[in-house]
């Protein structure tokens, strides 16, 4: 079963077991988490697509709360001498998906 559904403002294709990356939740490592905003599940070649969201939810854990990788913004003008260069590491949730009902 494959479902496509909104997480933090992000649309996500998911499946049952998958563990994938969000933007940062606000919840504690070990909650349950349940998404309403499923917009498209696919079963068994079935297709539902809602109108603007179906009726079923996607249960989630937190496995825990993480940084991604360093993003480096270097900025620079040329013959004035400025440079600058700075870094960013954006929170994100690690969730795993437990099920999906229809």
């Amino acid at each position: 079963m494959i479902a496509i559904v909104t997480i933090g403002g992000q649309q996500f294709k998911i499946r049952e077991g998958q563990e994938l990356f969000v933007n940062k939740l606000s919840a504690n490592e070990g909650d349950a988490l349940t998404f309403d905003e499923v917009l498209l599940i696919e079963n068994e070649g079935n297709v539902s697509i809602g109108t603007p969201h179906l009726s079923a939810s996607v249960s989630a854990k937190v496995l825990g709360h993480v940084k991604a990788d360093k993003k480096i913004i270097f900025k620079k003008k040329r013959r004035k001498g400025y440079k600058l260069k700075r870094g960013h590491r954006q929170p994100m949730t690690k969730i795993q998906i437990e099920s999906i009902s229809a």
